[in-house]
């Protein structure tokens, strides 16, 4: 049976009970708008802990534009009979003066990892989200929590703050959930139009065959631009970003190497959206 919480008094008080039975906590954050990226997470909490809490909230501060955050998908309801079929026990759904009190200043970053890729082109983004993760450790103390790879910067910088920190709690990294056709699952992926939903898997089309091709031999610096290019010619408005990085350090590289991944951040008219693919 599911239950909700909105406040952190609240959180606390179920979450204590099920510790004082001596049962595991695994928590899965999202902005709500759940789709089956999300579910997996919540499958993989379930198969792995006692007990499940998932938060939905939409933190404005790793917004770094107002019409962006306006038009973030809200559905609680329906996120609520995804969460019930799933067997969730608690959804933790703040109010954002609950999260961010008034007179709040605190900010949590992560510096090298947090200031390229998506940090880079939306400033304050990272530090908004290691912000937010960090006080649901904090409130939830959960044994485990689970990121979707999609997000693979966030998840790098969720696993860097927690080892700093010596935050209590496993981080766990699930794979990308796509489309039959290659799409990444996304809440964003509603804002597409049906002529852009139909260029939309092109991004990983391209990211593919770039890391064969990066694979082969080829260079970042040679490949890359082309790869711009082809998402352009395809539909794409606008590529943020095409870039070969390691997978720890995001790091950029020249070359491929053991232990790296191929980003990508590109606009389809006013929807922005994310891939990222291992090469070695």
């Amino acid at each position: 049976m599911l239950s909700t919480a909105r406040t952190i008094a609240a959180l606390r008080e179920t979450i204590s009970g099920w510790r004082r039975a001596g049962q595991t906590v695994g928590l899965v954050p999202t902005m709500g708008a759940l789709h089956a990226g999300h579910m997996a997470l919540v499958e993989a909490a379930r198969r792995d802990c006692d007990r499940v809490v998932v938060s939905i909230f939409v933190n404005p501060i790793q917004f770094n534009r107002q019409d962006d955050l306006d038009g973030y998908p809200r559905r609680e309801a329906e996120d609520v009979a995804k969460l019930m079929a799933a067997q969730t026990d608690l959804l933790f759904a703040p109010a954002v003066e609950v999260m961010y009190p008034e007179g709040f200043e605190t900010k949590v970053a992560v510096d090298a990892l947090g200031d390229c890729l998506c940090g880079a082109m939306r400033p304050g983004h990272m530090a908004g989200v290691s912000t937010v993760v960090a006080k649901l450790f904090l409130q939830v103390l959960p044994d485990r929590a689970y990121f979707g790879e999609k997000d693979y910067q966030q998840l790098m910088i969720i696993q860097r703050m927690a080892r700093d920190l010596d935050f209590p709690v496993e981080i766990r990294g699930i794979e990308t959930v796509r489309e039959a056709d290659g799409l990444a699952l996304s809440s964003r992926n509603v804002n597409l139009s049906e002529a852009e939903r139909a260029v939309a898997p092109q991004l990983f089309e391209a990211l593919t065959d770039l890391a064969s091709e990066l694979k082969g031999g080829g260079g970042a610096p040679a490949l890359l631009p082309n790869g711009r290019r082809r998402l352009m010619d395809a539909g794409f408005t606008e590529v943020d970003y095409l870039e070969l990085r390691r997978e720890m350090s995001l790091a950029p590289l020249q070359q491929a190497e053991p232990g790296c991944r191929l980003f990508v951040a590109a606009w389809l008219g006013q929807t922005r959206l994310i891939d990222n693919l291992k090469v070695l």
